[in-house]
């Protein structure tokens, strides 16, 4: 991993959420249901009756408090911003009714390419071979020329394979930059961790790539390089866990679990505001 943060962050600074050049698409396109995550039900393109005139949202200070944890935990990834503004010239559903459609329809298409090129720029920071490196750079480049694509050619596109082909190049990164480390433990991809006693478990170095952690007790866990990618962290305890150098971990994985501020975490992400 590079020393410091900073050209880490700043790579990513298109790939973060300005809610000041959005249209609060995601207060409008998806639907949810009323649950532990949101305490309504919204249909699918229906704005949400917390949604301010100015796009803001009225309870963004107490989401958690109103029962809309899962408005807290979601992030778009700067695809918001993309759509408004670069995608549509700054128009939004709300003045030109007859964008909604196409607007909704591509939100989690720009979605899911800007966080397919978080993981990318992350990849490229990784101490790997430079040909492996140059994969990488290659397969960002194609991604970011996609996702700044017309409303049309985002709406036929095949999302699922330019995924699938990121997720096999993330793989073969993370085995290599895993394997420079001082120590690794045996695959844990997929693992079924639902509620499991882990604390003060050793997975430095190992991947935990999709594993299922929801309700861990993972208290005092050493995960340093530890391959996060898609693992399941709601409600995981993490207080004095060591999370320094994990692969793939996003701020949505964060806040989606239990930390205070005995928790390590790597100096690219924030620490939840709601851990403290």
């Amino acid at each position: 991993m590079p020393s410091s943060p900073l050209p880490l962050i700043e790579a990513r600074k298109h790939l973060r959420a300005d809610c000041s050049r959005c249209a609060g698409l995601c207060c409008v396109a998806p639907a949810f249901a009323a649950s532990a995550d949101f305490a309504i039900d919204k249909p699918a393109a229906t704005p949400c009756p917390h949604l301010r005139n100015d796009f803001g949202c009225g309870i963004h200070d107490r989401l958690r408090d109103r029962g809309f944890p899962g408005c807290s935990v979601f992030d778009c990834f700067g695809a918001g911003q993309q759509i408004t503004q670069a995608i549509f010239g700054g128009q939004s559903w709300r003045e030109a009714p007859e964008l909604a459609a196409a607007q909704f329809a591509v939100l989690s298409v720009v979605r899911q390419l800007h966080e397919a090129l978080w993981y990318l720029v992350e990849a490229e920071a990784l101490p790997v071979s430079s040909s492996l490196r140059d994969e990488v750079r290659a397969l960002r480049d194609r991604i970011e020329r996609v996702a700044n694509g017309s409303a049309d050619e985002l709406r036929r596109l095949d999302v699922a394979a330019h995924r699938a082909e990121v997720g096999e190049l993330l793989g073969r990164v993370s085995a290599a930059a895993r394997s420079a480390g001082p120590s690794r433990t045996r695959d844990r991809r997929g693992g079924d961790y639902m509620g499991a006693d882990l604390r003060k478990a050793n997975y430095r170095g190992a991947s935990l790539r999709g594993a299922y952690c929801i309700g861990a007790d993972l208290r005092g866990a050493d995960l340093r390089g530890a391959d996060l990618l898609g693992a399941d962290l709601r409600a995981a305890d993490l207080r004095g866990a060591d999370l320094t150098g994990c692969l793939f971990l996003t701020q949505p994985q964060l806040a989606a679990a239990i930390g205070d501020a005995t928790t390590r975490i790597p100096a690219a992400l924030e620490r939840p505001a709601h851990w403290r």
